[in-house]
């Protein structure tokens, strides 16, 4: 009986990729500043259109847009740096 040759399977191994944890670090930073603001922005717009008697209303208003702005940004920015440490530039 002749021997069964086993074949030779490249793996992905020698170019595997690690994630770069500074990079990774920076990503949950932004995160984490975004999940505070993705609560606080609709909470200040709802209470700009509550309070619309007050003068103090276009203020709020504006402050509640900008918080939203801002949250998406930092979520876009944030997993953006997460999907780099991972898979590289």
């Amino acid at each position: 009986m002749a021997a069964c040759a086993k074949p030779s399977i490249t793996t992905s191994t020698d170019k595997q990729m690690g994630t770069n944890r500074e990079i990774l670090n920076k990503g949950i930073k932004y995160m984490a500043w975004a999940l505070p603001l993705m609560f606080v922005g609709p909470t200040v717009i709802y209470n700009a259109f509550i309070n619309k008697e007050n003068g103090w209303h276009y203020l709020v208003l504006f402050v509640g847009v900008i918080a939203c702005f801002f949250a998406v940004y930092l979520a876009f920015k944030g997993l953006n740096t997460i999907v780099k440490s991972m898979f590289g530039k």
